[in-house]
């Protein structure tokens, strides 16, 4: 009897030592209003957000969204140039978002 309850004990640990350790992968996209509004669920993180964020994961092959924000232009590394001549300016800068997904 003892030492099924000591193989449940190890195998229930294992199991949940596994769990603790699932995949997750962030992913930074441009938040690009579309005319369905949808970049403002992710940018502002309204619960419309989850729905959209979940769907992106899923199309990634993830489970589902751990969560979902706008990232900022400086948080990027190397994403975009910061010259002078280049840097972005006035209302056709895009907006990037940051969702986080796992298995």
């Amino acid at each position: 009897m003892r030492r099924v309850i000591v193989a449940s004990s190890v195998a229930a640990f294992l199991f949940t030592a596994a769990a603790a350790h699932a995949e997750r992968r962030i992913f930074i996209i441009a938040n690009n209003p579309d005319g369905y509004g949808v970049d403002r669920c992710l940018a502002t993180g309204e619960p419309c957000g989850k729905m959209v964020a979940n769907s992106y994961c899923r199309s990634r092959e993830f489970a589902q969204a751990l969560s979902f924000r706008k990232v900022d232009r400086d948080d990027i590394t190397s994403a975009v140039s910061m010259s002078d001549a280049d840097a972005c300016r006035g209302a056709g800068c895009e907006d990037y978002v940051a969702i986080e997904c796992a298995r």
